[in-house]
């Protein structure tokens, strides 16, 4: 499963749209505390990517991913954002990067990459 966690709802919506049209399983998190509440309630480990913003409310970049990995090391993550400069806040990790606007074809096909998913409508 994919957790997609983004502060604005059309967004974290549009890309869920996206992925659910190619057959994968998704939930979504509107803010840093529910993005945490989903992962330690994810009892089964179902969820294997979170595609988040980078810059939440409260929570951005390398901190939340590092928050992320202290409740599930085993959690892959892509940082979406705006600021391709960002990129840089990440050096060192081990996460996948895309600057937005991200194409949905691109979307599905890194998630697809990242959860070792095989979209049912590619």
């Amino acid at each position: 499963m994919i957790l997609v966690v983004d502060d604005n709802p059309v967004q974290a919506l549009t890309r869920k749209a996206i992925l659910n049209r190619a057959g994968m399983e998704v939930c979504t998190a509107y803010t840093a505390d529910a993005a945490f509440a989903a992962i330690d309630s994810d009892e089964r480990r179902e969820i294997n990517l979170v595609i988040t913003d980078h810059i939440m409310p409260g929570e951005s970049g390398h901190h939340f991913v590092e928050r992320l990995w202290e409740r599930r090391a085993d959690l892959t993550i892509m940082v979406l954002s705006g600021m391709a400069e960002a990129e840089a806040d990440y050096e060192g990790l081990n996460i996948t990067f895309r600057a937005k606007p991200i194409f949905p074809s691109e979307l599905v096909a890194l998630a697809a990459q990242l959860s070792d998913t095989i979209p049912t409508n590619p």
